[in-house]
């Protein structure tokens, strides 16, 4: 999926954005729907960090165990060292699904659900980056 979302894309977008902010819980899932939204629809105008931070909360949450929250911290503390972003190679693919199959479910743990699964689709999608990103997670101490 290397093109712009459509306007159908975009409304589902912001309305998960606003489902995201009003959830409530601990684990800050907002940075999920982000990170997944920025690595499906980026493309070479993209700035690196943009791609870099999307990539490693996926990691972090999919693969580590992090929350939102700490995906949200890491960020900050990558961004405070300033140093070239590794080469990331977008893949024509970006996942299977999108963000209006999150929306599509029903509030509350099923969309939650769909939401964890859009991120696995589009982590999925970008496994050839794998380890660049964690590479850049140990240089820095975070993972």
């Amino acid at each position: 999926m290397s093109r712009a979302p459509t306007a159908a894309e975009q409304a589902a977008y912001d309305e998960l954005l606003g489902y995201t902010l009003t959830h409530g819980g601990k684990e800050f899932i907002h940075q999920y729907a982000v990170d997944a939204w920025m690595a499906q629809y980026a493309d070479e105008r993209t700035k690196p960090i943009g791609i870099t931070f999307a990539l490693v909360g996926l990691y972090l949450h999919l693969e580590r165990g992090f929350t939102g929250r700490q995906a949200q911290l890491a960020h900050v503390t990558l961004g405070r060292r300033k140093e070239p972003w590794p080469a990331i190679a977008l893949p024509e693919s970006r996942g299977a699904l999108t963000v209006r199959d999150v929306m599509a479910a029903p509030a509350g743990p099923a969309r939650d659900r769909e939401l964890d699964a859009w991120c696995a689709s589009v982590w999925a999608a970008y496994a050839h980056n794998r380890d660049r990103v964690a590479e850049l997670l140990t240089r820095r101490g975070i993972a």
